[in-house]
């Protein structure tokens, strides 16, 4: 099993477009920080009027940055 499919394992449970709090949960970080993370545009997300929307690939595709053991295809 590669990382990226062992991340899709691991967010199954969630939805496809995740909120917030649900990113955090995910990160075991705080609110604050995953504000940061979103308005540094280090994950890319979605603005929709005052919250953002996050898409479960875009997570998968930020963690997966951090392991270099991975090859991108």
């Amino acid at each position: 099993m590669t990382h990226r499919e062992a991340y899709r394992v691991m967010l199954q449970g969630y939805p496809d477009v995740l909120n917030i709090e649900q990113m955090c949960e995910i990160l075991k970080i705080s609110t604050k920080t995953g504000y940061r993370l979103l308005k540094d545009g280090q994950i890319q997300n979605l603005k929709i009027g005052r919250s953002y929307r996050i898409p479960k690939a875009h997570l998968v595709a930020y963690l997966i940055q951090f392991d270099p053991s991975i090859v991108q295809a």
